[in-house]
């Protein structure tokens, strides 16, 4: 074992108990329950949104992967509530939204349901987003202004929570 394992198990167990579920355990789930699998592709469109469904599963790991790795390095924590961040990450994709690690999860969901053209895998994207939209302001906002005050404040009212801004936002004094 190398001195990283400690840290790596630690992003390994936030991310199977959190993106792990949501994104590839509920989903088989779902796909076991309504019997549906993948189909083959039988036109044009099929084919279209199988792509379509790939590219957003693809970007939606890359954009996890990265997240989790500012989490680790600059923010010094997981994304798991019981291993938090030590710092506020405001870096990569968080100068352009609030959410890009949600982002890549949503990414996955819409992905997978577009590849198995699946509507049980759009309705729990449907369901998780909605979840996100209703716990995100009135549970992590709040914690996280609790711990970081007013950077976070100021980044908050900066950047968006969904939409991404066109350019990315720059803190007024440097972070780690």
């Amino acid at each position: 074992m190398t001195a990283s394992t400690p840290g790596l198990l630690r992003h390994l167990r936030s991310v199977l108990l959190g993106p792990g579920i949501v994104a590839i355990a509920v989903p088989a789930i779902l796909l076991a329950w309504t019997g549906t699998g993948p189909l083959a592709p039988a036109d044009l469109w099929h084919v279209l949104a199988m792509a379509a469904g790939a590219a957003l599963i693809m970007t939606g790991v890359a954009l996890l992967a990265w997240t989790i790795a500012l989490f680790d390095r600059t923010g010094h924590g997981t994304l798991s509530p019981t291993d938090p961040t030590r710092h506020l990450v405001v870096h990569g994709p968080y100068r352009y939204v609030r959410n890009p690690m949600f982002s890549g999860v949503l990414a996955i969901l819409l992905g997978e349901a577009a590849m198995l053209r699946s509507p049980a895998l759009l309705a729990w994207f449907a369901v998780f987003w909605a979840a996100l939209a209703i716990a995100i302001p009135r549970v992590e906002e709040p914690r996280l202004e609790h711990r970081f005050g007013a950077d976070y404040a100021r980044y908050r009212a900066a950047v968006p929570r969904w939409l991404p801004r066109l350019r990315p936002w720059q803190p007024s004094t440097p972070k780690r």
